[in-house]
């Protein structure tokens, strides 16, 4: 009897700052964390490297283009709900455009929020990511407990 072989999930996120604020988008219809605050962010489509994967989301949700030069690698979370995923959470340095709600089918709201002042209703490993932003953390287990 032959065992399938475990599949991991990728998923990619930005952290777009600027002047100590990060961007935040309200999750609407897609049936995860609906009415709460995420990232920039989505899953690896399969051949395509997590950068690709970044600035091919960053332009679907935000209309920003990046350069895969401007990324700076921050944090890998791999974390445990319902199911294991493993997160690649990247800034940028440099993009082009400005931020806008690009899939209001998926996204109710994209706001510029104060890293000190956070929403109540972000989801919990988004605020993590955000809490090991300064601390020079680049490996994180979430939900593990």
């Amino acid at each position: 009897m032959s065992k399938e072989r475990f599949k991991l999930i990728v998923d990619v996120h930005l952290l777009l700052i600027r002047d100590g604020k990060i961007v935040l988008l309200k999750r609407a219809n897609t049936g995860y964390e609906a009415g709460k605050y995420g990232l920039i962010a989505g899953h690896a489509d399969g051949d395509e490297t997590a950068t690709e994967a970044i600035v091919r989301e960053a332009r679907e949700e935000a209309g920003i283009e990046i350069n895969p030069g401007d990324l700076e690698f921050r944090l890998v979370m791999h974390r445990k709900t319902d199911r294991e995923q493993v997160g690649f959470f990247f800034t940028a340095r440099e993009y082009s455009g400005a931020p806008r709600n690009a899939e209001p089918e998926k996204c109710s709201e994209l706001n510029w929020f104060d890293l000190d002042n956070l929403p109540e209703n972000i989801i919990p490993y988004i605020k993590k990511s955000i809490e090991l932003l300064d601390l020079g953390v680049n490996y994180y287990e979430f939900g593990w407990e």
